[in-house]
């Protein structure tokens, strides 16, 4: 599931510039920088991440893969990422879900939209559904089984259902889009599902002249 989002992604910015500055919000332990670093090797990174633990595990990685010398790793969250060129796209994986509030997440996206070109890209990834479907219950059982078969134990199954309910802001698809466009993107495009994880891509809406 994450090595298609991956290519999907690859695909979405295969016209970007041939040194293109992307930024990656929390970027955790770095597999969403990894994949494009390798593919198209002259590209730069923008590498935010708010935990020490993940974001080493990250840098370390970056050391192994020896693309560290194009990448800025910034411990910490955008508002405190320190001025710098545009940004010609952006990734926000699995992050946006946590806040739990809607006009907060506007102004997360909208925070991403200030660092990018006029046109930039941003792919956003989080789980999404409208909760009180049986199309919701359906693909949350779907993805738990999954889970079980490759090696979860029915402790963090369990662990799994009390966060999505607590601690993620699962919400329907068109308020999710809604919410990305509020932030200063274009229309975003859905253009990849697996259960329950759903990821659009939007371009950033051209300043008004």
């Amino acid at each position: 599931m994450r090595d298609a989002l991956h290519l999907l992604i690859s695909a979405v910015f295969a016209d970007l510039p041939a040194e293109a500055r992307v930024l990656c919000v929390g970027a955790g332990t770095g597999h969403e920088l990894i994949y494009p670093a390798q593919k198209f090797p002259q590209w730069r990174f923008g590498v935010v991440e708010p935990s020490a633990p993940m974001l080493e595990v990250c840098r370390r990685k970056a050391e192994e893969c020896g693309i560290t010398p194009r990448c800025v790793f910034h411990e910490g969250y955008l508002d405190s990422l320190p001025p710098s060129a545009a940004f010609d796209a952006a990734t926000s994986l699995l992050v946006s879900q946590f806040i739990l509030t809607s006009d907060a997440r506007v102004v997360f996206f909208r925070a991403i939209a200030e660092r990018l070109r006029p046109g930039g890209y941003l792919v956003s990834a989080d789980l999404a559904s409208d909760t009180a479907s049986t199309t919701y219950q359906t693909l949350l059982e779907v993805g738990l089984r999954l889970m079980r078969e490759t090696g979860s134990s029915p402790e963090q199954l369990e662990g799994l259902r009390v966060t999505y309910w607590r601690d993620v802001a699962i919400l329907p698809l068109e308020q999710v889009s809604s919410i990305i466009a509020s932030g200063g993107f274009d229309a975003p495009v859905l253009f990849l599902q697996t259960c329950l994880i759903h990821a659009w891509y939007a371009q950033r809406t051209p300043p008004v002249a």
